[in-house]
């Protein structure tokens, strides 16, 4: 590879880091062609994708961005999952692939500036989807406001039914 393309795929790089949400390092030796190309398209799915970059090159990339957590990790064959959405979907891609596949191993990650730990990974890809979440939170809000207008129709119905009552008592009396 000559110089001026190791610029461009270092420019290139840099511009994608920029919308990077989580990513995620990984030692895929030992991963056959089919293989990759199989958790390639896993990966596409969920709006991530794999880039077998030279170590150099990504430490280039990276020297002014928050992925430079990375650089003490840059050692042997690594790829580089980069995700630009939803954080949870791609991991629990990744994990579920690794789990069927040894020769993937999952090394450390940076999501939003944080280094992430192997483990911390692999917790990450346990949690609920987005969607997920927000039909809990949208169940929480809609319960809260169903609550409120049946206590604060409470008041009227009780009222409602003293009239009720009253009106029972007096045609009693009458």
């Amino acid at each position: 590879m000559d110089r001026s393309r190791k610029e461009q795929v270092v420019a290139e790089l840099q511009e994608k880091l920029k919308d990077v949400q989580l990513a995620i390092l990984v030692d895929y030796s030992g991963l056959n062609v089919t293989k990759i190309t199989e958790l390639r398209n896993e990966l596409r799915k969920s709006d991530a994708e794999i880039r077998v970059i030279k170590n150099t090159l990504f430490k280039l990339a990276s020297k002014d961005s928050e992925f430079n957590l990375f650089d003490d990790h840059l050692k042997g064959p690594l790829a580089l999952i980069m995700n630009f959405g939803d954080v949870v979907e791609p991991t629990k891609a990744l994990v579920d692939f690794a789990k069927k596949n040894a020769d993937l191993e999952l090394k450390v990650g940076v999501m939003n500036g944080t280094f992430l730990t192997k483990e911390q990974i692999q917790a990450l890809s346990e949690l609920p989807s987005r969607e997920v979440l927000l039909g809990k939170l949208l169940s929480v809000m809609v319960g809260a406001q169903t609550s409120l207008v049946s206590v604060l129709s409470g008041v009227p119905r009780q009222f409602v039914r003293l009239l009720e009552a009253y009106r029972e008592q007096k045609e009693k009396e009458n």
